[in-house]
């Protein structure tokens, strides 16, 4: 089985992206057989920067979305919306993939699944 998550959000402000990941990282841990793709769009693309540091006690996008990346995942973020938002792919957590509307489109065609936050 394929599991798209197609993420919008900014990384904090909002607890979207935060319990997107929270899904993510479960299905990674509870269903190894499950494959988990994630799609970052428009503000979203900020969550894969590296190097990111949040107050003690409070919730890490970076360490999530690498938490993905090392269970498997594919993280792969929309390059106009990185364009539009000064993102290169040096700042970028490891593994985080520069990609296009048409593979986005691709993956939606070929899984399973598609949750949108």
């Amino acid at each position: 089985m394929k599991v798209l998550f197609i993420i919008n959000d900014a990384p904090y402000g909002s607890e979207k992206t935060y319990n997107a990941l929270r899904i993510a990282n479960n299905l990674n841990k509870e269903h190894t057989n499950v494959e988990v793709r994630i799609f970052l769009m428009a503000d979203a693309a900020n969550c894969a920067i590296a190097n990111q540091t949040t107050p003690n006690g409070y919730y890490n996008i970076e360490r999530m979305m690498k938490l993905s990346l090392n269970k498997g995942a594919k993280v792969k973020i929309c390059g106009s919306c990185a364009e539009a938002r000064g993102l290169k792919i040096s700042a970028l957590v490891e593994g985080a993939e520069i990609s296009n509307l048409a593979e986005l489109t691709n993956w939606i065609v070929d899984s399973d699944t598609v949750l949108t936050f």
